[in-house]
């Protein structure tokens, strides 16, 4: 069972895999070049799903960093074109202002996406009561109102 189709596919399989490794790997003074790299590839599709695993891996290592900061400034550069990137930054961005107890508005929680409601909701990244009330009566999807109250009720317990 091959042919064109078969192959292309998986030839894209294997630079995805390449793209990983290499991101997962890459020197921190290396990186702003392969992520531009990466989303130069001609599948967008892969190349932006490639990049989204990285942001998602170095902002939940950067979190509580004060590099965070600098570092999403960077890639808010590489990836301004990506609208997916960006929202997937922007979030993680407000994610971290709002574990560190920094100012954040409602409008920025509740019209937020699914993804980061359910994170902000099970995570103990945040723990702001006002946040987790606030997901519990206005989350999105009864899986975040109801991971908001559990976590209401008992902080110290993963959801």
């Amino acid at each position: 069972m091959t042919g064109p189709r078969i192959d292309e596919e998986l030839a894209e399989h294997r630079r995805f895999a390449r793209y990983l490794q290499a991101l997962e790997t890459v020197a921190e003074a290396d990186e702003t070049d392969l992520v531009a790299t990466v989303l130069h590839d001609e599948d967008k599709t892969m190349a932006d799903s490639a990049v989204g695993r990285h942001l998602d891996r170095r902002a939940a290592d950067l979190l509580t960093d004060p590099q965070f900061a600098s570092w999403a400034r960077t890639m808010t550069a590489v990836i301004a074109e990506r609208d997916f990137l960006t929202c997937r930054l922007r979030e993680w961005t407000l994610l971290r202002t709002i574990s560190l107890g920094e100012p954040w508005a409602a409008e920025e929680l509740t019209g937020a996406s699914d993804w980061f409601q359910r994170m902000a909701a099970t995570t103990q990244i945040v723990t702001s009561p006002e946040a987790l009330r606030l997901l519990t009566e206005r989350g999105r999807t009864r899986r975040v109102r109801n991971a908001a109250s559990r976590r209401l009720q008992h902080p110290h317990q993963p959801s």
